[in-house]
């Protein structure tokens, strides 16, 4: 049996916060949830405020503190990558008239950490900071082609459903075939996954030519384009991918 750290332990109580339907979760909610001593759990409570990660609500319970706000604008000015992406993105959004996205893989999901939308009159639902299953949308997809073997079959074992309703395979070989085919296509397309009415064009930012990072993305505001367009916005999408890994080589 796994003996958890301190630090693990405080995580896990950030993690029960941030899920809280309501965004805040009281002291015996979070005590029989988590099942620590009452001591344990209120000494990583006093550290997590501490840090301004949490904040106390009186009679109400616990949030996300204001260290969470500073630390995603820290990050939005320094990340290499969003610095490495944002001017493609920019002239991406610009010339297609879509909305750019920016995302990493965040434990078993794709996170959207940066957006340019230009001139689009239209929403994508896949904002900053939302997390989105790594089996629906091409911006998730093209980085679920390019995960290790062993992942993959440990994401399907528990998943084999939703890689179905994805339209990768209803087995995980079958699976396998379809990410092959993606990864040698250099891109992915997906109609309406995400958001309806739109279409998403994928491709995959790549560290040391092989590991995956994260995508970068456009959607379309229209759920029908001609194959032609798909492949000229393609083309694009996978220069301005490129153009973001060799400036983080």
């Amino acid at each position: 049996m796994t003996v958890e750290t301190s630090p693990e332990r405080m995580l896990r109580v950030l993690d029960q916060i941030e899920a809280a339907p309501e965004g805040l979760m009281s002291f015996e909610a979070l005590h029989e949830a988590l099942s620590y001593t009452r001591s344990t759990l209120y000494r990583h409570l006093k550290t997590l405020t501490d840090a301004g990660l949490v904040v106390s609500l009186p009679d109400r319970g616990f949030t996300l503190g204001p260290r969470i706000m500073e630390l995603d604008r820290s990050m939005r000015d320094r990340d290499p990558l969003i610095a490495a992406a944002r001017p493609v993105m920019a002239e991406l959004a610009g010339t297609t008239g879509g909305i750019a996205l920016l995302c990493r893989r965040y434990r078993d999901r794709v996170l959207c950490i940066h957006q340019e939308q230009g001139d689009a009159h239209f929403r994508s639902r896949y904002s900053r900071g939302l997390g989105r299953p790594m089996f629906r949308g091409a911006a998730s997809r093209i980085i679920l082609a390019h995960l290790p073997a062993p992942v993959l079959a440990r994401l399907h074992a528990g998943h084999a459903a939703e890689f179905e309703a994805g339209g990768l395979g209803t087995t995980l070989v079958e699976v396998r075939e379809t990410l092959r085919r993606m990864r040698a296509q250099g891109w992915d397309c997906s109609h309406g996954q995400v958001t309806p009415g739109v279409t998403g064009i994928a491709a995959p930012i790549l560290e040391r030519g092989d590991q995956i990072l994260g995508s970068l993305s456009i959607t379309l505001g229209r759920a029908d384009p001609l194959a032609e367009e798909v492949a000229r916005v393609a083309e694009r999408v996978v220069f301005a991918a490129g153009v973001v890994n060799r400036s983080l080589l």
